[in-house]
């Protein structure tokens, strides 16, 4: 299937025209300063890009960056000019042909943001196999990924190092496709399926399960939208599973619990971030606007005051007094049918 995989990005597709369906195609609404970054970036990059989400978090000056499976360059390019001169990406790809798509035009964008020298660079690996690429422990603030992981083999492995790498309070902010249910294995081993981002989606709880499994406590759902396959063909074989495209994002923190557990504790966001100055989206549950005393689980607490979000808050309360789960924390499917604005999907606490 990794030579499949290969075969269908490196050849197959020539252009995100030839998709199939929109598994692997972004819909996101996309902020302003990202749109000038992106209108920045050489129509080869962009013509060979493949992604379902959008991989911009908020504060990303200064910052160490490894996109894995970075394809043509066009999301690492992008971090390369929102994190600065002074911070760095790494690329981390499979496929040689996009690989050299990226690896063409680093004078391009260096001398296009005005940069002294590259702050990005590309690696020819496998993400489910990052030890092998002499890269350290703890050594960058984010990792990202779009659209890429479901096409590993070894998911476990993806996950894990990510979070070898991740430095303490750093996160793994990423878009995937995910079902609502296990895929028949079938299916799985249908390349075309499977290079179109659909059957090798996980189920989205054993994906909850498994990022707990090597340490990710606490995954955030932070948006997502219903796929649609408008391939007769497509349909026909997959059409009886639901499939969603989702952006998460996992924090590396000892001290996050497996539940949303209420210490009476709240944040007051100062409206300090760029881009953010009226509310700051954390996750889908969690809009926070500025000013406002807003209620938050220990984890949230955690996830706000134990990473770079922590300046930009004030915080209330301790660890003092213990009341339960915190309330409205629940279980069945996360994602909607029907997409919703963020102020409808993010207007309470729940964790």
């Amino acid at each position: 299937m990794k030579e499949s995989v290969k075969e269908y990005y490196g050849k197959t597709l020539q252009g995100s025209a030839d998709l199939k369906t929109d598994a692997c195609a972004t819909s996101t609404e996309i902020p302003d300063y990202v749109k000038q970054a992106i209108g920045q970036i050489h129509d080869e990059v962009v013509t060979r890009y493949y992604g379902c989400g959008l991989l911009a978090p908020d504060l990303l000056e200064g910052k160490r960056i490894l996109d894995l499976g970075s394809g043509s360059g066009r999301d690492a390019y992008v971090l390369s000019k929102l994190v600065g001169e002074h911070g760095y990406v790494v690329g981390v790809d499979m496929t040689v042909e996009q690989l050299d798509v990226a690896n063409r035009h680093i004078d391009y964008h260096t001398e296009k943001f005005g940069y002294a020298k590259p702050n990005v660079e590309f690696i020819k690996g496998y993400i489910e196999k990052l030890d092998e690429l002499g890269l350290e422990d703890n050594s960058f603030d984010i990792i990202v990924s779009n659209c890429v992981i479901n096409l590993s083999p070894d998911k476990e492995a993806v996950l894990s190092e990510a979070y070898r790498l991740l430095k303490p309070g750093g996160e793994l902010y990423f878009s995937d496709v995910y079902s609502d249910r296990r895929v028949p294995q079938e299916l799985v081993d249908d390349p075309v399926l499977y290079g179109e981002c659909l059957s090798g989606a996980l189920y989205w709880n054993d994906f909850h399960n498994l990022a707990k499994k090597v340490g990710f406590a606490d995954p955030r759902l932070v948006e997502d939208r219903p796929l649609g396959i408008d391939n007769a063909a497509i349909e026909k074989k997959i059409g009886h599973i639901s499939f969603f495209s989702a952006t998460y994002r996992l924090f590396k923190l000892d001290q996050l619990e497996p539940a949303c557990e209420d210490y009476g504790q709240a944040v007051i966001y100062k409206g300090t971030i760029a881009h953010n100055e009226k509310a700051l989206l954390l996750d889908k549950h969690h809009w926070i606007e500025t000013g406002r005393t807003f209620a938050v689980c220990g984890n949230t607490y955690n996830m706000l005051r134990e990473t770079r979000f922590a300046p930009h808050f004030e915080f209330i309360g301790n660890w003092d007094n213990h009341f339960g789960i915190f309330e409205g924390c629940g279980t069945s499917l996360p994602y909607d049918a029907v997409a919703l604005s963020a102020t409808e999907e993010a207007d309470g606490g729940c964790c």
